[in-house]
């Protein structure tokens, strides 16, 4: 499948600091053109998800943009997003495929060149990689992968037919560099908030892309 360069996360537990509201960011990451967007709240109750997720959801449908869950399959399939994105202590691809079906769009973290190789032979849309570069974001007890790592990765995934998605301190700096080692597209927490303007921010990195 074919992602949009730019894949921006709404990570509820990264915007508190800033005072912003879920719904908020996503929009606003929806007016600065973002068509891929992933909601990330580990911290939220049940409930609290699917009535955030299902809110997004409805958020996307004009823009025509994608909406992917973190972790839960469930409420990916009740709030009606367009697919799950799992890690390594989540579901396992095939069980997710199970509660989403054969259409949705379903990623995967790697983290290592072995999780890579197991990844590529599950029943993804796409597999993400990193941390690329350090980033105090997301701890996910691994260390920062580097370009080469996601050249590798992009080889492999190529081979599968897959997509490939590079995560992990990436910024407007160095995103074209992620890029041109072979990732089809950057997710992206922090730096879309770094400015305090993150439709603003969005735009810029659109812009750096098609330039």
């Amino acid at each position: 499948m074919k992602l949009p360069a730019l894949y921006a996360i709404v990570d509820a537990d990264a915007i508190v600091r800033t005072g912003r509201q879920p719904l908020d960011l996503a929009a606003a990451y929806l007016r600065g053109g973002a068509r891929l967007l992933q909601l990330r709240a580990k911290s939220m109750s049940g409930a609290e998800l699917l009535a955030t997720a299902s809110a997004v959801v409805q958020l996307a449908r004009p823009h025509q943009a994608h909406v992917i869950i973190n972790d839960r399959a469930d409420i990916a399939r009740l709030a009606r997003a367009d697919g799950v994105h799992v890690g390594q202590e989540d579901l396992a691809p095939a069980a997710v495929r199970v509660i989403v079906g054969d259409t949705a769009i379903v990623g995967l973290s790697t983290h290592t060149t072995e999780q890579m190789d197991r990844a590529i032979r599950e029943p993804v849309s796409y597999i993400a990689v990193g941390p690329v570069f350090g980033t105090a974001t997301k701890a996910t007890g691994y260390e920062p992968v580097g370009l080469e790592r996601v050249r590798e990765a992009a080889r492999r995934a190529t081979v599968r037919g897959l997509t490939l998605v590079a995560i992990g301190g990436i910024t407007l700096e160095n995103a074209a560099s992620v890029l041109d080692a072979g990732a089809a597209s950057v997710a992206v927490i922090s730096d879309l908030l770094s400015t305090g303007d993150p439709e603003a921010r969005v735009r810029a990195y659109l812009a750096r892309f098609s330039g």
